[in-house]
């Protein structure tokens, strides 16, 4: 396949569509491919079942024009930061090449979040070195030739979705034009956000969750003065080279 501009990697189907999901609309809406990848099936779930799960994170995707999705064996509730995991990402940023990568910020209540964060930084190192394979220390990759013919690869860019974390954000994305399709994604998980007797007090009712939703956007998008927004951090300085044209006014 083409190499993907943005690949948006998350612990659990509609983790993206909660954090990032406007900000990855906006992009494919500006001509730009971009990707998902979850590293668990949902099998460990309150509600639902990973088929079901599979099913409905198609739909979202088609809702934000995602161009590639896909879904690793990792299990549900077991985000494990161990090499052969960190192998599994490594693969598949060596096959769709993006040039921008979203990963969940570093801390956060869910252990599978935070490892995530982790597994999906380390992962990226990896993917770059040549020798990964050849050597006798990892040698022993599971198909390793496959794996070598793959060209070593780093994204230019890595940010971190930190929506699921009280944490002041290095910049927001404007998503005014993209909420309702936002909402929609998320709401395409019928087993999670209607309804039901399972999981209630763990899950917002069906009513409740565009509500959520939005007083979340609408939260950081006051912070660069526009409707919604969803927030981002970088560990790099930013770089400006006029100082005229930085947006958001000062008072």
């Amino acid at each position: 396949m083409t190499d993907l501009d943005i690949l948006a990697l998350a612990a659990h189907r509609d983790d993206v569509e909660q954090t990032c999901g406007g900000t990855l609309l906006k992009a494919a809406q500006a001509g730009q491919r971009c990707g998902i990848l979850d590293l668990t099936r949902g099998e460990m779930g309150t509600r639902g079942d990973a088929d079901t799960r599979g099913r409905e994170a198609d739909a979202a995707a088609k809702i934000l024009k995602a161009q590639w999705r896909q879904a690793l064996d990792l299990p549900d509730g077991r985000v494990e930061n161990t090499f052969k995991n960190k192998l599994k990402v490594a693969r598949v940023l060596r096959e769709v090449r993006p040039r921008v990568l979203i990963l969940p910020y570093w801390q956060g209540r869910h252990p599978d979040h935070y490892t995530a964060s982790t597994l999906g930084y380390e992962a990226t190192f990896l993917a770059g070195l040549t020798k990964l394979g050849s050597t006798p220390a990892t040698a022993a990759i599971e198909d390793a030739e496959q794996f070598l013919a793959l060209k070593p690869h780093r994204p230019y860019k890595i940010v971190y979705a930190s929506l699921y974390y009280d944490v002041r954000p290095s910049f927001v994305v404007d998503i005014s034009a993209q909420f309702d399709a936002k909402v929609q994604s998320l709401l395409a998980y019928e087993s999670q956000y209607s309804d039901q007797s399972a999981g209630t007090g763990l899950f917002p009712a069906h009513a409740e969750v565009r509500q959520r939703l939005e007083t979340m956007a609408r939260f950081y998008g006051l912070l660069a003065g526009v409707d919604y927004a969803e927030p981002f951090v970088q560990k790099e300085v930013g770089l400006v080279e006029d100082l005229t044209l930085i947006p958001v006014k000062s008072m």
